[in-house]
């Protein structure tokens, strides 16, 4: 995912007029994520468990900084909560309801997870990748679904907050572009990107089989009307830019004049 502070204001006052709010709470809003103290992000990676802006079931009035890569509550060490938080990235919204990993944060904590920019996906050609990168057509942020959780570690007394992106099958976007042929489970996917309208039922409680319905309902791909995606530099390897501007700048590859259309 990106970040990219120098307009985060810009794209934060954006987010908050799409609930038509006081300019006051639009105030409080951005002043919450600038405390967050969230780096200045172009590319990372998830494995490196990069901070993101989210908003929780428990505090769906704040905004608050996690780390991505869920690391569940009963982990019983580092070691394990390590190789979890690697796994932990993406959860199948499929079955979140099942997997000892996810089902007690699918009952009960829920968050946002709030895209300020957008994503990167890597389209795949002759044994050779191409990054592109993934927004809202209209620039607003995106806001994923997300579950998150607490764990203690015990070892070193830190409690950490961490996060997990709930993800569906790919519209047909993410389809041309999720094409990598030893992808797990064979299915293109896609974050689960919640329709403004419909963001805030994501964090609603779950007390009957109804509740429960109206939360897989919200598991969708999204309209890819409405998303844009382009071809980017390497980011990652040797070569890569890393994080840098230039992972969200446009660049063209000549072998992909038609691969995606």
């Amino acid at each position: 995912m990106c970040y990219d502070k120098s307009y985060l204001t810009k794209k934060l006052e954006k987010y908050g007029k799409r609930y038509a709010r006081t300019p006051k709470e639009e105030a409080f809003i951005i002043e919450q994520i600038e405390k967050l103290n969230v780096p200045a992000t172009y590319y990372a990676s998830g494995f490196s468990h990069p901070l993101a802006p989210v908003i929780t079931d428990e505090h769906p009035d704040q905004i608050q900084a996690y780390s991505w890569g869920m690391i569940p509550s009963w982990s019983k060490d580092t070691m394990t909560a390590v190789k979890l938080s690697n796994q932990c990235l993406n959860a199948r919204g499929e079955t979140i309801f099942e997997k000892p990993a996810f089902r007690s944060s699918a009952k009960s904590k829920r968050c946002l997870i709030i895209c300020i920019d957008g994503f990167f996906e890597h389209f795949h050609l002759d044994k050779h990748t191409y990054p592109h990168f993934i927004q809202m057509k209209n620039d607003e942020p995106m806001t994923f679904a997300g579950l998150w959780d607490r764990w203690e570690n015990r070892e070193e007394g830190v409690v950490r907050y961490t996060y997990t992106i709930v993800t569906t099958r790919a519209n047909g976007l993410l389809t041309k572009l999720h094409n990598n042929p030893k992808r797990e489970g064979g299915d293109s996917r896609m974050p689960v990107i919640l329709p403004k309208e419909l963001e805030y039922e994501w964090l609603k409680p779950i007390n009957d089989k109804a509740d429960k319905e109206l939360i897989q309902s919200l598991i969708q791909p999204f309209p890819d009307e409405l998303m844009e995606a382009w071809p980017v530099r390497q980011v990652k390897g040797k070569k890569g830019v890393g994080n840098s501007e230039l992972a969200v700048q446009p660049f063209k590859y000549a072998e992909l004049s038609d691969s995606i259309d």
